[in-house]
């Protein structure tokens, strides 16, 4: 937590996130290298000492790789695409009554910069369009990991499930009631490091609710999520549960819902 909140490596207010991912790196990736896991990232990331560090370390990196960021890589698609060197895929999906196309593009060992140094890497692209042509989605990325026909669709969608990261934790973090950004910069010694220990906390106990109690579950199947956490606050306000079956039971009731099996 204190690496998360302090200041590290000389730079000023909160780390600058590059110098953070190389020090997981330093930290963490003998543990992970065994497990041959893959880096996410997006293009704040994609730049050529973070990936060679994470090739160093023995991992594999997927990340988010953008024309105005990558103009030399993107040069020599263009110029491969000319030639027909680059290789296209097309998949339709089904998505209810829709049918969507997805059009892959991709190709090997393109360089990451400019200069004689540069690094090579594999370049995939993802462009999603519904039945009049419209785009709905539409992203590309670099990664170590030899692309073809059959696993290119795999690596684009390895490279999205950062955004559940994202926003299923970070974004849930910052914006669903758990005030985590507000806490930078409270207090003069630990507050903020104590309070964001407490949202996290927080996070985990609602987490392994929803994986493990029955009655929250089926409160939640009922019920929006926010709308579920402002009747306990106003709840938990003005009553006084014994216990957190209790409360559940409480609601449960109230709703007029099949109370679960909890034996």
């Amino acid at each position: 937590m204190k690496d998360a909140l302090t200041p590290q490596d000389g730079h000023d207010k909160q780390d600058c996130e590059n110098a953070a991912a190389k020090r997981w790196l330093g930290r963490f990736a003998a543990r992970y290298r065994p497990l041959g896991i893959t880096i996410l990232g997006d293009d704040l990331y994609c730049k050529q000492p973070l990936c060679q560090a994470i090739r160093q370390q023995g991992l594999n990196f997927i990340l988010v790789c953008k024309p105005d960021s990558h103009k030399r890589l993107y040069e020599r698609v263009a110029g491969l695409a000319a030639t027909g060197d680059v290789q296209t895929r097309t998949v339709e999906r089904r998505r209810g009554k829709r049918t969507d196309t997805d059009t892959y593009r991709f190709v090997n060992q393109v360089p990451l910069r400019d200069g004689e140094d540069a690094l090579e890497v594999n370049w995939c692209e993802l462009t999603t369009t519904d039945p009049d042509g419209k785009v709905l989605y539409h992203n590309a990325f670099a990664t170590n990991h030899a692309i073809g026909p059959a696993n290119v669709a795999e690596i684009a969608r390895a490279g999205r499930t950062r955004w559940k990261v994202e926003n299923e934790n970070n974004n849930t973090l910052k914006t669903k009631g758990y005030h985590l950004t507000h806490n930078f910069g409270h207090g003069k010694q630990h507050l903020s490091a104590l309070l964001a220990t407490l949202n996290l906390l927080a996070f985990l106990f609602h987490t392994l609710l929803d994986l493990l109690d029955a009655s929250y579950q089926c409160l939640r199947q009922f019920l929006p999520r926010k709308t579920f956490f402002d009747d306990l606050r106003a709840l938990t306000r003005y009553l006084c549960f014994a216990s957190w079956e209790a409360l559940m039971a409480f609601m449960i009731k109230g709703l007029e819902l099949e109370a679960p099996d909890t034996s």
